[in-house]
């Protein structure tokens, strides 16, 4: 009796945790009474997705794509045609290309040299012209390929972990040695601006810049999304293409204080002692749908939607088919589907959990003899 009373309290508080304020209305309160009871929460309904409360529900991948990519998944794009997919894997010295069916039909590079081959890609992007970009932190740069693979610009950055295309040919990166947290380079790679001010964490300059590494997206609009890696609360920022802040948003819900906890111990413990920063990462990676400007978080195996002003919308853990947890490094956001990419098991389809499902097809009559 006693465990299942704190299984049903537990299941409670991430029920109320995710509003904005902790007003108990009446029909909460005897929720209260009836987790500390230890009445047993209502079973789910056979055939339905587990509901663990209005924010959280599990969602289940439909197929495995792309089973040619293997482990060491670090980005998943796709052209402006819909025509290729384009995977980068890490270690690996070129992004493999794909049809939509799953077959891989080419790489950039298409010729691997010296200074061609990717060393350690960390991000990449597809412009509406076909151009291919690598944040090569390997190589301490950003790369630039043309259609067929030929290397046409190489941008110097120190250690970059993320990219994003904006309007105007402009490239946004990321990375772990600058001063600001996001450079804005030109099409012919120089920079002209940079923005976002990092979090004071620690004393030592070299950990406070690591903790405030982050991960990049845009929309069609152009607006930058700001992912922090390693801040102790999944944070979030989201600025116009020239800096300017549209929301910047932190989650402080009682499900992730445990864990926020934790890593500002760690923090304490690094910070005292020499060597390399070392963490595990609390957001693992952001996607965007570029229309609606919905915005998802992978924490684990929770995906984390926000609306397009920094509200918390839901809260999903996403499965196999089989039951197996999925922990997404890269998630592409399609208008039907969500293509989400991870560092062991491969890349799946999802679908959709903020858009209904479609409705299925009439099935025809059956001719009377």
């Amino acid at each position: 009796m006693k465990n299942r009373a704190v299984r049903n309290f537990w299941s409670l508080s991430r029920l109320l945790v995710g509003r904005r304020a902790f007003w108990l209305t009446l029909g909460e309160i005897l929720l209260v009474g009836a987790c500390v009871a230890g009445i047993p929460a209502p079973a789910p309904v056979p055939g339905q997705p587990a509901q663990y409360s209005q924010f959280e529900r599990a969602i289940e991948a439909r197929a495995r794509l792309f089973p040619d990519a293997g482990s060491g998944v670090r980005a998943l794009k796709r052209d402006a045609t819909g025509h290729y997919y384009y995977i980068l894997t890490a270690p690996g010295a070129a992004v493999g290309v794909y049809s939509p069916d799953g077959k891989r039909v080419g790489q950039i590079p298409e010729n691997q040299t010296k200074e061609t081959a990717i060393r350690y890609g960390e991000d990449l992007e597809v412009d509406s012209g076909g151009q291919i970009y690598v944040a090569d932190r390997g190589a301490n740069a950003i790369k630039v390929f043309d259609p067929k693979g030929r290397l046409t610009l190489t941008i110097p950055v120190p250690a970059p972990t993320s990219l994003a295309l904006l309007p105007g040919g402009e490239i946004a990166v990321a990375s772990m040695r600058t001063s600001r947290l996001v450079e804005v380079f030109d099409g012919r790679g120089k920079v002209v601006r940079e923005f976002g001010d990092p979090s004071e964490l620690a004393e030592h300059a070299e950990l406070n810049r690591f903790l405030n590494i982050g991960r990049l997206d845009t929309d069609a609009a152009g607006h930058i999304y700001y992912a922090f890696s390693y801040l102790p609360e999944p944070s979030l920022r989201k600025y116009d293409r020239y800096g300017y802040a549209k929301f910047d948003l932190t989650v402080t819900s009682l499900e992730f204080q445990a864990q926020a906890q934790a890593v500002r111990r760690e923090i304490f413990s690094q910070d005292r002692r020499a060597g390399v920063p070392n963490f595990k990462r609390v957001i693992d990676a952001v996607g965007v749908d570029p229309q609606t400007e919905v915005v998802f978080v992978a924490i684990g195996d929770e995906l984390l939607e926000f609306d397009r002003d920094g509200n918390r919308k839901a809260t999903y853990r996403t499965f196999t088919a089989e039951g197996e947890r999925v922990e997404p490094v890269s998630i592409l956001v399609e208008p039907d589907r969500m293509l989400l990419a991870t560092d062991s098991f491969g890349i799946f389809d999802f679908p959709r959990p903020d858009k209904p499902a479609p409705a299925p097809s009439p099935s025809k009559p059956t001719p009377q003899k």
